[in-house]
């Protein structure tokens, strides 16, 4: 597609060559319609945010391999991709013979974006003339030029034996954990293409351990000149209720997005604070888990100072034991200067450790080569392994009492007395603390207490910081609180452990104990 445009004649008026970006935005607004909305049909004209962010893709001195843009819901990121994609099906970043390919986490989502390309190549008889929609397959096909298009999904049985040279990654941020099959497969396989580009478009994932946070992250380090990326998002700190916190998420607000709707969706999050994660996370771009949690990230970060040495002071414990293959998680907590230090110690099998990484999407193999996370030896945590610690943690710390739920302790006694402990040791330490709102709620308050007045230092421990960021609270009529496990997202069982050994410690009331079953 080779027609004319006038807007050629501007660069030249400028006394310089079209750039490659200017060439680019001249295409889209001259063969791509508006596929959907209130100016639907109409000739595309990009706003000049649009265009920056074009020229921040195409004009990079250093060549774009991967673009993040990241910005608000409604503010017409697919679209955009769809103009990009068209760009490279038939337009002037198109070269012969190629694939190209869009991935999203769900059939849904997938073909949202092939429908609006297929809006657009039906609007305009320019495109329709060279591009035919194929609708069950979700492909765009030139056949001047031999350029495919196909969406693909997560839900999609394999995405190997591809050779992409474009890849648009619709709403990455729905991807939990820091791994994705889908994005690794298309981005591995863009080895045998010149210049191959991605394009991630999307709201921000909800946690920071999310792949997409992870590539935002490493971007706006700058590490990778190739790496661009354009993050719209509103400061933790502003009121995220007023117009001009708003607009900073998005750029499209009060033209294409509508104002009106934003704001009223600002007065719901306002009025029902049930719905201020969602707001804050679809509408102002924030990383918020949409689910609200027991604690929110900013405040657990606010107490993330790297914890004091408790070898001197009491020192109370909280320990979650999970099934044999699983997380368990050992916090012990002690007070210096008025400030709880947590110490916590986690466990995984050795054995697997890689698969169970992307089964629950999370970098244990990480963290354990950073030292954040042990490993036991075999395919389960052997009780034996964790009595010889315990044994040792108490022989190095004033531990006075560790909360433990009764449900696997059972089968953790014998190898405690293997390890040394008395069985009147076992009986003065060793707290039974139940999961229910009764035992659970009084530690809860206390811990949220300690968190909103800054009394504890965690140091911003990765593995315990993925427990706080999961940590979902159930409220039973009566008011009272427990942390429900099936109702979060992912492992909370650092959190338990700390809730636990918040109830193990005494209570700044001493008149009123804790209620306790020592176990016997």
């Amino acid at each position: 597609m080779t027609r004319k445009s006038p807007n050629r004649s501007k660069a030249r008026s400028l006394g310089r060559p079209e750039t490659r970006a200017e060439r680019n935005i001249r295409w889209i607004e001259e063969f791509c319609r508006i596929p959907e909305g209130r100016d639907v049909g109409k000739p595309v004209r990009l706003r000049p945010w649009q265009r920056d962010e074009i020229r921040k893709i195409y004009d990079n001195p250093a060549g774009t391999r991967r673009a993040i843009l990241s910005f608000g819901r409604k503010n017409a990121k697919t679209t955009l991709s769809a103009f990009l994609l068209l760009l490279h099906l038939c337009g002037p970043e198109a070269r012969p013979n190629s694939q190209l390919f869009s991935a999203a986490q769900s059939r849904d989502q997938a073909a949202l974006l092939f429908a609006l390309a297929a809006k657009i190549v039906r609007m305009s008889p320019d495109l329709l003339g060279v591009v035919t929609p194929r609708d069950t397959a979700k492909q765009l096909y030139c056949s001047d030029l031999g350029t495919l298009y196909r969406a693909l999904s997560a839900e999609a049985s394999t995405a190997y034996g591809l050779s992409p040279v474009f890849i648009v990654h619709d709403e990455l941020g729905q991807v939990k954990g820091p791994r994705s099959e889908l994005y690794e497969a298309l981005e591995t396989a863009t080895g045998a293409q010149d210049s191959p580009l991605s394009i991630i478009i999307s709201t921000q994932a909800p946690t920071d351990s999310d792949l997409l946070s992870l590539l935002i992250d490493d971007a706006m380090a700058g590490h990778d000149p190739r790496v661009t990326v354009s993050l719209y998002t509103a400061p933790q700190e502003d009121d995220p209720f007023v117009e001009a916190t708003i607009r900073k998420a998005n750029p499209a607000f009060g033209d294409f997005l509508n104002a009106t709707e934003v704001l009223a969706m600002a007065a719901d999050a306002k009025r029902m604070p049930s719905r201020e994660s969602e707001y804050r996370n679809l509408v102002l771009n924030q990383r918020v888990e949409a689910a609200s949690p027991f604690v929110s990230r900013a405040l657990w970060q606010s107490c993330g100072a790297d914890p004091l040495s408790i070898e001197d002071v009491e020192v109370y414990g909280g320990l979650d034991l999970s099934a044999v293959n699983d997380l368990t998680a050992l916090v012990l907590i002690g007070k210096v200067s008025g400030v709880w230090q947590v110490h916590p110690t986690f466990w995984l099998p050795r054995d697997g450790l890689a698969d169970k990484s992307r089964t629950d999407r999370v970098p244990y193999d990480l963290w354990e080569r950073q030292g954040q996370l042990c490993t036991a030896p075999g395919r389960s945590i052997d009780y034996e392994f964790v009595a010889s610690i315990l044994r040792e943690q108490c022989r190095a710390l004033d531990i006075r009492k560790i909360a433990f739920d009764r449900w696997n302790f059972k089968h953790l006694k014998p190898w405690l007395l293997q390890a040394g402990f008395t069985e009147d040791e076992i009986a003065e330490r060793f707290v039974e603390f139940g999961q229910g709102f009764q035992s659970m709620s009084p530690a809860l308050r206390d811990l949220e207490s300690e968190i909103l007045n800054g009394r504890i230092a965690h140091g911003n421990h990765p593995v315990l910081a993925m427990c706080a960021a999961n940590a979902v609270v159930q409220t039973d009529p009566s008011g009272n609180r427990k942390l429900a496990k099936n109702k979060s997202s992912g492992r909370i069982d650092g959190m338990v452990a700390l809730t636990m050994a918040m109830g193990a410690a005494p209570s700044e009331d001493e008149s009123a104990p804790r209620p306790f079953i020592t176990f016997l």
